[in-house]
């Protein structure tokens, strides 16, 4: 009984009988269409075989088989590195205080002709003010002016959303202000709207005066970060900050040290520990993450003699994340835990309060650090500085935070691009 020809273009070959083993050969391949259609069970003295039928020479149709295998899949992660590596993210810009330093930092992140190859940028902010300071910079950005009502995904590559609504005084006050409250307030919740609407890719926010907001009226929120809890309904936020040498994750943010003791509880310390290990995980590539730390009180307690809060809190913290498979240790005293993350013992220090860890990442890397919010689902970096309001609009203010600020922002948008069309792919398949 002849074998029954499926494609009528393969014209009639040799029919052989090869052991099932081999049959590997051709499944490995992937070109399952031809493989299969020729594949038969031999009758008579050839039973228990299978017999393939092949156009001459047969050799030729295996290795054009294998050869367009092993292609193919050489081909596919070089073909998904390329496209992660060719990804344009938008990045929103927020102008900030308008009488801080955020316009002049925005130009001269801007100014960076390789920032701008790297991705799209959506300023929010007032199309005035960021004319002059570019003029006193002597910068010649190319923007694309729209009102901010009209906000939608842009193929110009520099796109200024203007709220020309927001008159400033012809003598700007350099301080805190309510106007400029109001006007950093608006920047920020309609950047963090249009990244959720995913009408950009990640957000970055220059420099906020807390006093201003506070003058504005917006008594709830400390800063940026509580902000963004709020406005993107997430449950549990903590703050990251980047430096080259070091890593920092704070258990309490805009807390006063006295009122610290009220709201010290397991859940603070084991959320950041939870939060940082996921990030190190998803965002630096890290497939075990080493987390340390620190102690609240003067040496970390030294077994409840300066405080039983390392005791009571911190360590069922850890002993909580250490169950749910996180790589972490502590509680270390606040004053030498620092040299242990410089020496490379662990990827991240989870400190408790704002300025302990604040203090060592600015003294290591006060221009370069970038402060990254987690738990939110969105991407947003900020400098890692305040509105300096002493020396703006004076060409005195170093870019150098914001550029970074926006580098990470574009890696981590990058990153979840490729994630989210991997997930895509992954579930067309399925």
């Amino acid at each position: 009984m002849a074998p029954q020809k499926i494609d009528s273009r393969i014209v009639s070959g040799s029919r052989f009988p090869i052991p099932g083993s081999a049959v590997f050969l051709f499944l490995a391949t992937g070109y399952y269409p031809p493989a299969t259609d020729f594949l038969r069970v031999a009758p008579g003295a050839n039973r228990g075989k299978i017999c393939v039928e092949a156009p001459r020479p047969v050799w030729l149709w295996g290795a054009f088989c294998l050869m367009r295998t092993l292609l193919v899949r050489d081909m596919r992660p070089r073909r998904a590195a390329s496209e992660m590596a060719d990804y344009r993210p938008t990045i929103g810009v927020t102008m900030g205080d308008p009488a801080g330093i955020g316009p002049e930092i925005i130009v001269k992140m801007l100014s960076c002709e390789a920032m701008r190859q790297r991705a799209r940028f959506v300023i929010f902010g007032l199309a005035e003010l960021l004319a002059y300071t570019a003029d006193m910079l002597e910068a010649d950005l190319p923007f694309h002016r729209e009102h901010h009502e009209d906000i939608r995904r842009y193929d110009e590559d520099l796109v200024l959303l203007d709220y020309d609504e927001i008159v400033l005084p012809t003598r700007m006050k350099r301080g805190p202000d309510k106007i400029g409250g109001r006007a950093s307030m608006a920047f920020c919740v309609d950047a963090i709207q249009a990244a959720r609407d995913g009408l950009i890719d990640a957000v970055v926010t220059a420099p906020i005066s807390k006093a201003a907001w506070e003058l504005a009226g917006y008594h709830k929120y400390p800063g940026h970060t509580e902000l963004l809890k709020e406005k993107c309904h997430a449950r549990h936020v903590a703050m990251m900050f980047v430096a080259p040498q070091l890593k920092v994750v704070l258990a309490t943010i805009h807390t006063a040290i006295i009122a610290i003791r009220d709201e010290f509880t397991i859940g603070c310390v084991f959320n950041p520990i939870y939060l940082a290990d996921q990030a190190l995980r998803e965002w630096f590539s890290l497939e075990k993450p080493r987390l340390a730390v620190a102690g609240l009180n003067p040496h970390a307690g030294e077994d409840g003699k300066f405080g039983d809060e390392e005791i009571r809190v911190i360590a069922p913290a850890i002993l909580m994340a250490k169950e749910a498979g996180i790589t972490v240790d502590g509680p270390f005293p606040g004053d030498t835990i620092f040299l242990m993350a410089l020496a490379g013992k662990c990827d991240c220090v989870v400190a408790m309060y704002h300025d302990q860890g604040l203090i060592p990442i600015k003294l290591l890397a006060w221009r370069d650090a970038v402060n990254v919010t987690l738990g939110l689902p969105i991407i947003r970096t900020s400098p890692d500085h305040g509105t300096a309001f002493d020396i703006a609009g004076k060409n005195k203010a170093d870019a150098t935070s914001m550029i970074a600020a926006a580098n990470l922002a574009i890696d981590l948008a990058i990153k979840k691009h490729a994630a989210d069309e991997a997930q895509r792919l992954k579930n067309q398949a399925e």
